[in-house]
């Protein structure tokens, strides 16, 4: 897993300098100079500011790593998908295998069944059998035989007559027999055809596993950044929110300076208005008594309402 520094620099984001900040304590916010918390505003404002930039960096980068984890988390699922529908299709196709493989058995274990009964290759053919009774029968014609030689050889004849018969009917059973090995090998042939298609299918559905796999660990990857870059742009925004909270303190004082000198220098225009006006009245006073009054005196006066 990347570590802060290498999360920031692979998305080219600014590690936040923490010595920038501009701290606020609670006897320069009181005893501070207007001149000094107008400088101390101004850096406050700018810092944060600049850190206000680098949450908005962070929570882009943040949002973009966000939507492709979705992506490669969709990703995934349609590899999770299109897997499961091949796992189907592997099942469907194994269970048709295996149904055929059993009927393929069976037929080949009548195949076994019927060469055991026929035992074709330890009996005469037929022709050897019709030259025999051939045989046979000419002597019978040919030859003065006694009444149990005749009879013999009469049971000899229906004998190999019966032994013609059955080859003749295990002959007829051995087209049969061709014709069931036949259709075994056919039910074999199409069970290996669905073998085929399941060892495809199988891989298929491995190679989509192995791609859901990756794709949920890339996704993985990206939210472990994401996170990181989600730490980092709340540590820059609660930054941020200091400072600002800080300007404003700053700003309400001097707002609070501004309106105690406003209020020093109206104390100082009254008082100095007072002052003018009482020694108007002197002078008022003088010019009732006669006395004469120069220049000055006389725009006293008149600034005053006196004349």
């Amino acid at each position: 897993m990347a570590t802060e520094s290498e999360v920031l620099e692979k998305h080219d984001l600014e590690p936040m300098d923490e010595s920038r900040n501009v701290q606020l304590d609670d006897e320069k916010l009181e005893t501070g100079s207007k001149g000094e918390l107008i400088k101390l505003a101004g850096q406050l404002r700018d810092r944060r500011n600049d850190l206000n930039q680098m949450a908005s960096d962070r929570a882009s980068t943040r949002d973009d790593l966000n939507a492709k984890t979705r992506e490669k988390v969709d990703e995934a699922q349609e590899h999770r998908e299109k897997r499961d529908e091949l796992n189907e299709q592997v099942q469907e196709h194994k269970e048709s295998r295996n149904q055929l493989n059993a009927e393929a058995n069976e037929l080949f274990d009548e195949v076994e069944e019927m060469k055991q009964d026929l035992e074709l290759d330890d009996e005469k053919s037929i022709e050897e059998l019709k030259e025999e009774i051939e045989d046979l029968e000419f002597k019978q014609q040919t030859e003065v035989l006694d009444a149990e030689d005749e009879r013999e050889l009469i049971e000899k004849i229906e004998t190999k007559r019966e032994q013609l018969q059955e080859r003749k009917e295990k002959v007829d059973q051995s087209d049969e027999l061709e014709d069931l090995i036949e259709e075994a090998e056919e039910v074999r042939s199409e069970a290996s055809q669905h073998h085929q298609k399941v060892t495809e299918l199988a891989d298929e559905a491995q190679e989509h596993h192995n791609e859901m796999i990756e794709a949920y660990r890339e996704a993985d990857e990206i939210r472990d950044e994401a996170d990181i870059v989600h730490e980092k742009f709340v540590e820059a925004q609660e930054a941020a929110d200091q400072h600002h909270e800080d300007f404003v303190r700053v700003q309400k004082r001097l707002r609070e300076l501004d309106k105690k000198e406003e209020e020093e220098q109206k104390e100082e225009r009254e008082k100095k208005a007072e002052e003018e006006r009482e020694e108007a009245e002197e002078i008022y006073q003088k010019f009732k008594d006669g006395e004469t009054l120069d220049t000055e005196d006389l725009m006293k006066l008149q600034k005053t309402g006196l004349l």
